[in-house]
């Protein structure tokens, strides 16, 4: 857990544990020596100090090794920060967000449509553009209607990823980000795209 907090929670939550530690080890082997007695009449006020020390480190815990929202995760992780934005006016929607744009296939199609062939894909799936028939597949005149490039070339280089309707995983080969250039993948996907 330690290692996916920043520095300064790090720091924070370690420094809150070592106060709880060190606390401990004093009231338990260094006081007791000196003072066999210890807490004695005392034993409120170290009644009292134990459980401040235990809510302390429940609440670092919760404050320095808290999960950051969805927001912050994603400006840390594009680098982005969010700006405010004034709320619309009462009584006006606000306005519709727009939509991102799709990927376009960067491939030759005809290039990808020779591939669908030499790689053996016609042999398992149906698609109309290719003319072919398998069953071992999904149909990819149906299973990629809607699709984008990004989730084309994704059920080509992770076949696990998204399992269509009525398959099992391991049916497609899931070697093909290895065996096939970026290139050839670029094919393949601007060819099931069209």
């Amino acid at each position: 857990m330690l290692l996916g907090l920043s520095t300064a929670h790090s720091v924070g939550l370690a420094l809150v544990a070592g106060v709880f530690i060190v606390f401990a080890l004093l009231s338990s082997l260094v006081i007791p020596r000196r003072w066999p007695e210890y807490p004695g009449k005392r034993l409120g006020w170290f009644i009292a100090g134990t459980l401040v020390l235990f809510v302390a480190m429940l609440g670092a815990v919760e404050v320095f090794a808290a999960e950051p929202s969805e927001t912050e995760t994603e400006a840390a992780t594009t680098g982005t920060t969010t700006q405010a934005t004034e709320p619309p006016p009462p009584g006006e929607p606000p306005p519709p967000a727009e939509p991102p744009p799709p990927a376009a296939a960067q491939g030759d199609a005809a290039a990808g449509k020779q591939l669908f062939t030499a790689q053996g894909c016609n042999a398992c799936h149906t698609f109309a553009a290719a003319g072919s028939t398998g069953t071992v597949g999904p149909d990819l005149d149906e299973a990629l209607t809607g699709k984008d490039a990004a989730f084309i070339k994704e059920s080509i280089v992770d076949p696990n990823k998204v399992i269509a309707s009525g398959y099992t995983a391991n049916i497609m080969p899931p070697n093909f980000g290895q065996t096939l250039s970026t290139a050839q993948v670029d094919d393949l996907v601007a060819f099931l795209q069209s």
